[in-house]
């Protein structure tokens, strides 16, 4: 469910201030606002004025749309990039002329893109995706047969290395629009595993809508459409399905389906070999990063303190993707947040920084998770501090 606003700025409210080490009465000595109204403010039982959220934006140092929960962005070059990728997109169907290279050559450049997502490597990626993207909505409008389908293929995978930055950037309707261009291109192949990687990446537009619901319902009609896993990409396409959907049930507090699915997935990721599928890494370890990803999801004490013991005995193997490295550590500095250990979270968070700094960065659950730890320990860990800075949680 979303959270409502006056808690939005409650929560903002009460980081800035732990963030300033500042108590309510210093606050309010300082802003001239009283300790009575900041403490209505924190715990989300006043609305307070406009010259009162000036005040006291002024002494903690950071802007009354922050604390009223607008949108957080880095100064990253990817922002000067993006306007490229929507003027690529708004004519997708009316591609201007230009150089078609082989599809040998195009394949090449598409390998790197989707390289460059799954290393994380955003900036890179929206600098050099629009040229990409434009040369493949050519080579589609021009291909016939077999080779219109190769190019659609080529077409739904560097659509997906496209949305990653602008999802993780914050473009949501950007990233919507390149979620649908995926799942055209995607029926343009003709390839049942790729149309099932297509409802994979889907999952993200009803992630931003908080529209988990219905978003668990397209997982399970994927699932459903998928054929029998004869080969070894339909395997994995079905092993990522299955991940995702008990992630979303795990999120929605669903634990016994979210727990059938990740059954599901374990049957299937163990006949395949872990490497990257359709632009998705499948296999017996990124099953275990599920696991994880869905104790915290259903934050389960018993379940995560399991989950936290094991992230003693294995850690992800260096040769997987960075992006989804990180992301194991990102989960488990959750589970020791929700564990009520800010300083193991810090640590976490420092591993998945060294493994992918902007993916951590852009990471909106930690910034949430940097903002929890920041109240936990009232600013006073130096670490924590310095890492929520950086990634502009407070």
């Amino acid at each position: 469910m979303p959270v409502p606003a006056s808690t939005v700025l409650g929560l903002r409210l009460e980081t800035a201030r732990a963030a300033a080490r500042l108590s309510r009465r210093q606050l309010a000595e300082r802003s001239g606002v009283s300790a009575s109204m900041i403490h209505k403010v924190g715990t989300a039982e006043r609305k307070p004025s406009g010259q009162v959220l000036e005040a006291l934006a002024r002494v903690l140092h950071t802007t009354p749309e922050y604390l009223l929960g607008g949108p957080v962005r880095t100064d990253s070059g990817v922002h000067h990039a993006i306007p490229g990728l929507q003027r690529v997109i708004a004519a997708y169907d009316l591609p201007e002329d230009g150089q078609v290279r082989t599809l040998p050559k195009l394949a090449a450049a598409v390998d790197l893109a989707v390289e460059d997502r799954l290393q994380s490597r955003y900036t890179r990626l929206a600098e050099q995706t629009p040229a990409l993207l434009a040369e493949l909505f050519r080579a589609v409008d021009q291909a016939r047969g077999r080779e219109h389908e190769q190019a659609a293929y080529l077409l739904a995978l560097a659509l997906r290395s496209a949305d990653s930055v602008a999802y993780k950037y914050g473009y949501r309707d950007l990233s919507a629009r390149l979620v649908e261009l995926m799942r055209w291109a995607a029926s343009l192949a003709s390839d049942p595993a790729l149309t099932a990687a297509a409802a994979y990446v889907r999952m993200e537009t009803f992630f931003a809508a908080d529209q988990l619901g219905p978003g668990l319902r397209s997982l399970r009609a994927a699932i459903d459409q998928l054929p029998a896993p004869s080969s070894e990409p339909l395997a994995a396409a079905g092993a990522a399905l299955h991940m995702r959907a008990a992630v979303t049930a795990g999120r929605l507090r669903l634990p016994n389906e979210a727990r059938a699915h990740l059954r599901e997935a374990e049957l299937l990721a163990h006949r395949v070999r872990e490497r990257v599928y359709d632009g998705t890494a499948v296999g017996p370890d990124s099953l275990e990063i599920h696991r994880l990803s869905v104790a915290v999801e259903l934050g389960d004490p018993a379940d995560l303190r399991a989950a936290v013991d094991a992230a003693d005995r294995w850690s992800p193997p260096h040769e997987m993707p960075a992006e989804r490295r990180s992301h194991y550590y990102i989960d488990l500095g959750r589970a020791q947040v929700q564990l009520g250990r800010p300083h193991h979270a810090a640590e976490a968070l420092l591993v998945a920084r060294q493994i992918a700094p902007q993916h951590v960065r852009e990471h909106g659950q930690v910034r949430t998770e940097l903002a929890t730890m920041v109240r936990l320990t009232r600013g006073r860990d130096d670490q924590v501090l310095a890492l929520a800075r950086w990634a502009k949680a407070v």
